[in-house]
């Protein structure tokens, strides 16, 4: 009787929830989009924040969106993004637009055999084949190559997400299972669709990697999918016997120039295997274009379809999602052409050795300690990292436009003529130039071929965390704390009226606040930050209550916004958008990795006995983030840099080498760093006592 009760309440449960699925599936969307801006903001985050090799940290990777909406984001030539396509499982699109027009180029997969039982997948256009998409975007954003000879089509603008992927799902109403066609082996129609009562996690694309036999059947077996590769995705349960049933036969060649077999033998040399590797089979629609010479017909749907209206994504209140049947089969126009190289060609030859030396410095030295030296070409143009041991700051050789070849420390001249300079531009125009010489000194920016030969690694954000990025690291901190000082001097040498070292406050916190909002700057932000909160400026309360008075929303935003956003940042709580960041807050990192002992207690956030073991590695963990995203930070610097017109004179003011003339003359800039500190301390104090002296007890 017991066992009977218990079928009947499953079979209840069954039915109730198989003819409640669209109610469920309507109330999971609109939850979705309902949801606050803060909570997508920081699901977003969460997402950006993973590793470097997933796909998902990449704010220029949209997801499921439909094509002609990728279309409507590219505006202007070099604009790209990377989409999934909607009519074959597993693979990945990029849009682009080149010569005022939208193209969409299939990114193309090839199967690499390192050895008798080891194969994986790589990624490629037209020759250059890397081990995941990241790598592929970055080595075209980098390089400048074009995508296709045929096109030369050539892409360096991301344009970047700011909704989590799944909201973007949901909004267009392409969710995992919304794009499968109905065929005769998928069950369509209302059952279908109600059989959503839980879901599993499965690996998206996994059907798309059936190792294919010489005769063209697919087989069982799969290939093991490389980890950067996956992507966790939730799979309705209307989809399992899709997975399971027996496939229906595809008009695609298993020879398509799309997934053009590549066999590489890394190990001992074997007879080469042909692997070819087919478009999905389960989700693919047979008028699904092909990547090869001959353009497919358009279809008809395609021919009469306008361009999505929306610009960008929006956040606002939800209307009802548009299914994916309004976009009238959306990926099915004609692709770019793309002609991947033959095995055996000079152009096969050509993309090996290059594919080779694209790899990072660790995955080379990893390779290395597995398998010894490698042969061939490959082999010869290894170079071993030069450690360096000098400073790239050189204030007796520095080349001025302001200062004479012999100045003392703190000319007054010198000093009115940075003032003037830094009050003619507002702090938006202030903010560039500094960023623009920090991405320098850093090697964001103006990084050669010849520097990352001697480097080892393509980005400077990638050296410092190396042991051989120790000098790096020293130059960073000399900058930082030369910027602090200087910006204090600039403040405390107002020997005017209480009211305009508050307008100049005022100034140096909108500076702080360019640097955070606009361009994503976190290493000078810090730097103006602790020039604001030196002893020696914040004990002068005329100039504070001052600025209270005149300048209200400045002050708020400092006290109330600014401190406590660095106050995370030291902490390790929060950080900016990686999709907005030029210069990741990496102070605590390089102070961390150049203590010769444990800092003792004190002001720092790791120096307290309560939270420092937690807020050291949060630090650390946050380093590999800063070593993977240095391709990020180079493209987000470019951009925001990009017809920026800069002021000699206003570059040479930001420079560490003037600061070091400025603050400490022409002999004292040569001098030991503690030496240089500990006086100019006591300089500062007189200064700050002069403009506002110290009450005594007998006089209260």
């Amino acid at each position: 009787m017991t066992e009977r009760c218990s079928l009947w309440s499953a079979l209840s449960a069954a039915a109730c929830c198989f003819y409640r699925g669209s109610f469920v599936q309507f109330s999971k969307e609109k939850y979705i989009l309902d949801s606050s801006p803060e909570k997508l903001h920081k699901e977003l985050e969460e997402e950006l924040k993973l590793s470097s090799t997933d796909l998902r940290s990449h704010a220029w990777y949209h997801g499921r969106i439909p094509r002609e909406v990728s279309e409507t984001l590219v505006q202007r030539n070099g604009d790209f993004l990377i989409r999934d396509s909607l009519t074959s499982l597993g693979d990945y699109v990029l849009t682009c637009r080149w010569r005022n027009q939208a193209l969409h180029f299939k990114i193309n997969k090839v199967v690499v055999k390192a050895g008798e039982s080891y194969t994986h997948i790589q990624y490629l256009f037209e020759q250059e084949s890397f081990d995941h998409v990241p790598a592929l975007v970055r080595y075209h954003v980098g390089s400048r190559k074009a995508v296709s000879e045929q096109s030369g089509a050539i892409i360096y603008c991301p344009v970047n997400r700011t909704f989590p992927l799944r909201y973007l799902e949901a909004s267009y109403g392409l969710g995992q299972g919304s794009s499968k066609p109905a065929s005769p082996v998928s069950p369509s129609g209302p059952k279908g669709s109600h059989m959503k009562r839980r879901s599993v996690t499965m690996t998206d694309g996994l059907t798309a990697d059936k190792v294919t036999r010489s005769d063209g059947c697919p087989t069982s077996t799969s290939l093991p999918r490389p980890r950067d590769s996956i992507r966790s995705c939730a799979l309705s349960m209307d989809q399992i016997p899709d997975l399971n049933s027996p496939m229906s036969p595809i008009s695609e060649s298993p020879s398509s120039p799309a997934y053009s077999t590549v066999t590489r033998v890394h190990a001992a040399p074997a007879a080469p295997s042909a692997t070819a590797l087919p478009a999905s089979p389960v989700a693919r629609r047979s008028s699904e274009p092909q990547l090869c010479p001959g353009s497919a017909p358009k279809t008809h749907g395609e021919s009469d379809k306008g361009p999505h209206t929306s610009p960008s994504h929006t956040l606002g209140k939800s209307s009802p999602s548009p299914s994916l049947s309004s976009y009238s089969d959306p990926d099915s126009g004609h692709y770019c052409q793309l002609q991947p190289p033959v095995r055996g060609s000079r152009e096969w030859a050509a993309a090996e050795a290059s594919s080779q030396q694209a790899r990072s410095y660790g995955e080379r030295l990893k390779e290395l300690s597995e398998n010894g030296a490698p042969e061939g070409d490959w082999g010869k143009t290894f170079t071993v990292p030069i450690v360096e041991v000098t400073s790239s700051f050189n204030p007796a050789t520095f080349q001025s436009l302001l200062i004479p070849r012999d100045n003392r420390p703190l000319e007054v001249g010198l000093l009115r003529k940075v003032k003037e300079l830094l009050a003619e531009v507002d702090a938006r125009t202030l903010a560039r130039h500094v960023t623009k010489v920090d991405c320098l000194v850093a090697r964001i920016l103006g990084v050669t071929k010849e520097m990352q030969t001697l480097m080892g690694v393509r980005w400077g954000m990638e050296l410092l965390t190396l042991p051989h990025g120790r000098q790096l690291r020293l130059d960073l901190l000399e900058r930082f704390h030369t910027m602090s000082i200087m910006l204090a001097v600039d403040i405390l040498g107002c020997t005017g009226s209480a009211e305009e070292r508050a307008a100049l406050l005022h100034k140096t916190i909108q500076l702080a606040a360019e640097l955070r909002g606009t361009m994503g700057n976190m290493f000078s932000f810090a730097a103006v930050m602790g020039a604001l909160d030196m002893a020696q400026i914040s004990r002068l309360e005329q100039t504070w209550v001052t600025l209270r008075q005149r300048y209200t929303e400045g002050a708020i935003l400092y006290e109330k916004k600014l401190k406590p956003f660095l106050k995370s940042l030291n902490e390790g709580k929060e950080g900016p958008p990686l999709s907005n960041t030029t210069f990741p807050h990496v102070l605590p990192l390089i102070t961390l990795l150049e203590c010769d002992s444990a800092p003792p207690e004190g002001p720092e956030p790791w120096g307290s006995t309560e939270h420092g073991v937690e807020v050291v590695l949060a630090h650390l963990e946050a380093a590999r983030t800063v070593a993977h995203h240095g391709g990020l930070y180079h493209t987000n610097a470019e951009v925001k840099l990009q017809g920026f017109q800069a002021r000699p004179e206003l570059l040479e003011v930001f420079s560490t080498e003037f600061q070091m003339r400025l603050l400490w003359g022409s002999q004292g800039a040569s001098s030991s760093q503690a030496r240089r500190y500990e006086k100019f301390d006591k300089v500062l104090t007189a200064l700050s006592h002069k403009l506002e002296p110290a009450v005594r007890s007998s006089e209260l």
